[in-house]
């Protein structure tokens, strides 16, 4: 389990496609990987992974098709840059929202706007994600939702499966947002329990229905 809250970001720095899966090998910030062993999970653009090598600064994973075919990660090439986090330990405090790291959809960014404070010369920025029905139904104003591993609060959302979110200067700072245009894919991971509690409620007017 993650908690969205982006520790900062890594380097792809080589990819091999093998049968059935591609080893990755990623360089992180200098102390990222104190106290990673074989086997941890790492967030990766909001996808779990497993490291199965570290050296120094860099650590390897071995992703399947099926992962690199339902998320943003089969996009990726060597030097591009990546969200991560390290999964969540007991006793750490969750800033974020519960993530699991299972992508359910890639999205597309229809539309940004940034909006610049000309005293602090920061910008904060508001982007519309396009999603399909099936996570769109899931996808509730001041909900929980995780972009590319990132914990969000949804803003107003609208017909036809489109939502805004708002960011703030300082998570574009830390994370691959603010390198994002219109166009751009993102991973979507929707809320656990605004899922359990949406299929719920569907199958009990099911239920009803058919009494």
């Amino acid at each position: 389990m993650f908690t969205g809250i982006i520790e900062g970001i890594a380097t792809l720095q080589s990819t091999n496609k093998l049968e059935g899966y591609a080893d990755w090998e990623v360089e992180f910030p200098d102390g990222a990987l104190n106290g990673i062993e074989i086997g941890a999970s790492i967030s990766l653009e909001g996808v779990c992974l497993t490291v199965t090598s570290v050296s120094g600064h860099k650590a390897s994973f071995q992703i399947i098709e099926e992962t690199l075919a339902r998320s943003t990660l089969g996009k990726f090439k060597p030097l591009d840059k990546l969200n991560y986090e390290r999964s969540l330990t007991f006793g750490k405090e969750v800033g974020g929202h519960l993530v699991s790291g299972h992508v359910m959809e890639v999205a597309k960014i229809i539309e940004i706007s940034q909006i610049k404070d000309f005293e602090s010369g920061e910008s904060t920025c508001d982007m519309t994600i396009q999603t399909s029905d099936k996570v769109a139904m899931y996808i509730f104003e001041k909900g929980y939702i995780a972009i590319d591993g990132i914990s969000l609060t949804v803003g107003n959302t609208h017909e036809g499966g489109c939502f805004e979110v708002h960011i703030i200067p300082e998570t574009l700072r830390r994370t691959t947002l603010g390198n994002k245009v219109a166009g751009s894919l993102v991973n979507i991971e929707i809320d656990s329990t605004t899922q359990a509690a949406v299929d719920t409620v569907i199958r009990l007017n099911e239920r009803l229905v058919k009494r």
